[in-house]
């Protein structure tokens, strides 16, 4: 049995319940496909052990303090809204400061992410100065005259930058999440845990984090018609033409339609929809990548290539290689 990663989440008094719960609904729910052994072993740790008061005016019990942060793979910080856009360069508490040790040495780093407004810690503590971070739309334009060392994105979901992380409000901690461990085990035990805790399963980073109306109106008619009949017919060219179609609407009116309910454009959805196949058939098949790309609608081994590349940073041979192995 290969050992579970460990992940040290870190909470402070008015952390969101709702985040420090996803971080262990999902993280503890994924499991090895051939075994069901746990993946990763959680452990939830604070300045001082014991009840921590959230924003909802109930308590949470961190049965660690923060000796528990050394040695993990992975440390997550919730947000503490209250505590944590006080935060300048440099300006973090001591005792957080020195917590945070093991994450911002040197030497044999863990993985740190952030979900909502946690990257004011990450940032304070020099963590993000020259990369890309994203934090809850709300709290950006703060964060960003705040720590001007740091690029902001105030329009995604959640950035990687590889060994550290960022998201945005509470439910992108999801998505995060879901990345995270889609990333260390690959897209099949992610799509697992989404179907136990009935989540979308893959939203990809870029997406937005704001769209104006998330909802249609009642009288509105959806695209979901269209993205289920599409999702069903990958390897087919399919066009903008022929989506609109399955709704009866103009392309125009369907893709302003779409983008509202979406926040992506039709041909930006299709293709995430095409990568995540392709993803499916490299970790669960021996397929070549061209009868892969051919099934999965990129015609060609060098357009999924090319896809694999733009989107992932990875061509499909090395991603079949890190995918078909043990993971973390």
């Amino acid at each position: 049995m290969t050992k579970p990663h460990s992940i040290a989440v870190l909470i402070r008094d008015g952390v969101l319940p709702m985040e420090l719960g996803l971080v262990h609904q999902l993280f503890g729910n994924a499991r090895a496909p051939s075994t069901g052994e746990p993946l990763y072993d959680l452990r939830t740790c604070a300045l001082t052990p014991g009840k921590i008061r959230t924003d909802a005016d109930f308590p949470v019990y961190a049965e660690h303090g923060p000796e528990a942060v050394a040695g993990v793979g992975t440390v997550i910080i919730p947000a503490s809204h209250e505590q944590d856009e006080s935060l300048g360069p440099g300006r973090l508490p001591p005792d957080l400061a020195e917590a945070l040790k093991p994450a911002t040495g040197a030497r044999a780093r863990p993985r740190i992410a952030s979900i909502c407004t946690g990257a004011f810690v990450l940032a304070a503590a020099g963590l993000l100065d020259g990369r890309r971070a994203t934090t809850h739309w709300l709290s950006a334009d703060l964060f960003a005259r705040t720590f001007p060392a740091v690029t902001v994105d105030p329009d995604v979901l959640y950035v990687d930058e590889g060994q550290v992380l960022t998201s945005a409000g509470e439910a992108a901690g999801i998505d995060l999440c879901l990345h995270m461990i889609r990333g260390d085990h690959g897209s099949a035990v992610a799509a697992d845990v989404a179907r136990r805790t009935v989540v979308p399963p893959h939203r990809e980073g870029g997406q937005a984090q704001y769209i104006r109306r998330p909802v249609p109106e009642p009288q509105l008619t959806s695209t979901g018609r269209a993205r289920e009949w599409a999702q069903k017919r990958l390897a087919e060219p399919l066009t903008l033409a022929e989506l609109a179609a399955q709704e009866s609407m103009s392309v125009r009116t369907f893709s302003r339609r779409f983008r509202e309910e979406t926040g992506l454009t039709p041909m930006q959805w299709l293709t995430q929809r095409r990568v995540d196949r392709a993803r499916e058939l490299l970790e669960e098949t021996d397929r070549t990548v061209d009868r892969i790309a051919a099934e999965a609608g990129f015609g060609t081994g060098a357009s999924l290539r090319q896809h694999f590349q733009t989107g992932l940073g990875v061509s499909p041979g090395s991603y079949r290689t890190t995918f078909r192995g043990t993971g973390v």
